[in-house]
């Protein structure tokens, strides 16, 4: 009896593992796909992934040597990083505050919050666009960082205040009997508890922010300003032959930081957010 209810869940266990594998794959055929024509000599998208017969690495040498992808590399990772320094790092605080403290208008503030959340970003586009003409804005990166800010603050704030909602009262309580005031509490017990929250938060928005393509070609224009993701359709828009090989190549560069980033930081997505906080 034992044995048949072990081979069951060995043959269960098997099959998810082979079900898991199949969607892994179907996941991945796209990128093997670009992978494989990202070595083609060829500038077309004929043949398929094992049709590549004139393998070359000439496609990615293109674009480190006759393009300024170093300076769209760089300006994507200056957005990006100053975006999630600027969010993130306030929305902290206040996901606390709003969390842990009770205060006249805090429900009104919220709601007020979900609401702005509710309508689309490309509605403000025209508005924003005016007000950074008048404050000299256009074309800068101080701008780019103010829209990316706004656009991400009010994500990271519903996100983080939702885990330090969900933290046990017992600990800041355990905190107080111990003699430690509210900074205290926050920087020496919450902080670090919230630490896998706000890595995933930070991770998010990062991002959000590196594959961001509208407002950075609509705020920016000339090369030396370009993103990755402005950069990589001025590639294709500007090239009416459209080197689809010298654009997967391209591609396969600019989702590999997300890739170092997310798998860099996996641990804390899979981590316990509050084990060992308080001791029963």
């Amino acid at each position: 009896m034992r044995i048949g209810i072990k081979a069951r869940k060995v043959a269960k266990n098997l099959s998810l593992h082979a079900l898991f594998i199949l969607i892994c794959f179907v996941v991945l055929i796209p990128i093997i796909y670009a992978l494989a024509i990202s070595f083609s000599a060829k500038t077309n998208l004929t043949g398929g992934i094992f049709a590549v017969t004139d393998f070359t690495f000439d496609n990615y040498i293109h674009i480190f040597t006759e393009l300024d992808f170093g300076t769209w590399f760089a300006n994507s990772l200056i957005l990006s990083l100053s975006t999630v320094l600027v969010t993130v790092i306030p929305s902290t605080f206040a996901a606390y505050a709003f969390a842990s403290m009770k205060f006249r208008g805090k429900t009104a503030i919220l709601m007020v919050l979900l609401i702005l959340n509710a309508f689309p970003q490309v509605l403000t586009m025209t508005a924003i666009f005016a007000l950074f003409r008048n404050a000299h804005l256009l074309n800068t990166r101080i701008g780019l960082i103010l829209v990316y800010a706004g656009s991400n603050t009010i994500f990271a704030f519903f996100n983080l205040k939702g885990y330090f909602a969900s933290l046990p009262s017992s600990i800041e309580e355990a905190a107080r009997i111990d003699g430690a005031n509210r900074p205290q509490t926050l920087f020496r017990i919450v902080l670090p508890l919230a630490r896998p929250s706000i890595i995933v938060t930070s991770i998010l928005v990062f991002i959000n922010c590196w594959n961001e393509y509208l407002f950075a070609s609509t705020f920016t224009t000339g090369e030396e300003l370009y993103t990755l993701a402005s950069g990589l359709y001025a590639l294709q828009s500007n090239n009416l032959a459209r080197n689809w090989p010298q654009f997967a190549a391209a591609s396969l560069f600019v989702s590999l930081p997300v890739l170092v980033v997310f798998f860099s930081m996996q641990r804390f997505m899979v981590s316990g957010l509050t084990a060992g906080g308080v001791k029963e």
